[in-house]
């Protein structure tokens, strides 16, 4: 099996390619990458409300990232149709940050 044929998301068959270049894709996928480990970096660095605030943003970008890229630059970050991933870490990205930035700071 070649690695493009087991990169490919049996629920986006039918669906025309993305619109965007390869390059431009990865940078989008770059950015999405690059924020969940500054997430990652701000929970390290017990910064608990900057961390899920920039792991809800990285969520609301993936669901634009999962809506403009194809399914084989994602790879294992397309699971279901496009609309359902957009739609899934966008409520769950949304909520994150709705929690972060509802939630008051400790110590004030």
């Amino acid at each position: 099996m070649t690695p493009h044929v087991a990169l490919e998301n049996p629920h986006d068959r039918g669906l025309a390619p993305s619109r965007l270049s390869r390059k431009v894709q990865y940078l989008f996928l770059a950015g999405f990458l690059v924020a969940l480990c500054l997430s990652t970096l701000f929970a390290l660095t017990e910064h608990w409300r900057r961390a899920s605030f920039v792991l809800g943003a990285s969520l609301l970008w993936l669901s634009v990232v999962r809506l403009t890229c194809d399914s084989k630059v994602l790879g294992v970050l397309s699971v279901r149709s496009r609309r359902f991933d957009a739609t899934f870490t966008g409520a769950v990205g949304a909520a994150i940050v709705f929690l972060a930035t509802s939630v008051d700071p400790l110590g004030s």
